[in-house]
């Protein structure tokens, strides 16, 4: 069992495939919503995720700025339903907030999360800076962390 983060460029094959089918299964299939995932922001993105045995259970994906936002963004935040409870979802964040700051050199993280985990990336140290706003018909809100640790 091993967290990675990869530029695109560095997965494998067998990697990018896992990664879209699960982002596919947990964000097409288990939400019923059909959307553009292949959203051509992968190739730009660093990919954090953490493998079982050969399987990817948890993943996201960073994003330089003025890719998704004008700040550096966190994006596609997964874990797959089997493994959910276990507190791979904080790890995984503290892991992608630690990686922005300290190796990327950024201190804004922005993101747009699903409305129902606005207390989850609250406890993360994200707050809430927009309205509730509809994202393929899926309640969300724009969410910004700063690091005041220099």
């Amino acid at each position: 069992m091993e967290w990675s983060i990869k530029t695109y460029d560095e997965l494998t094959k067998d990697e990018l495939y896992e990664i879209l089918k699960k982002r596919i299964d947990v964000f097409v299939v288990e939400q019923n919503c059909p959307y553009d995932e292949i959203d051509n922001r992968d190739k730009d993105s660093y990919h954090i995720f953490f493998k079982k045995d050969k399987d990817i259970i948890a993943y996201l994906r960073v994003l330089e700025p003025g890719i998704s936002f004008e700040d550096v963004s966190i994006g596609r935040v997964l874990v797959d339903k089997n493994q959910r409870g276990n507190g791979l979802a904080i790890e995984m964040m503290d892991k992608a907030i630690d990686f922005i700051i300290n190796n990327l050199r950024y201190d804004i993280i922005r993101i747009s999360a699903q409305e129902y985990l606005i207390s989850f990336y609250e406890n993360l140290g994200f707050k809430k800076v927009s309205n509730v706003y509809l994202e393929d018909d899926i309640p969300h809100v724009e969410m910004v962390y700063q690091n005041y640790k220099k």
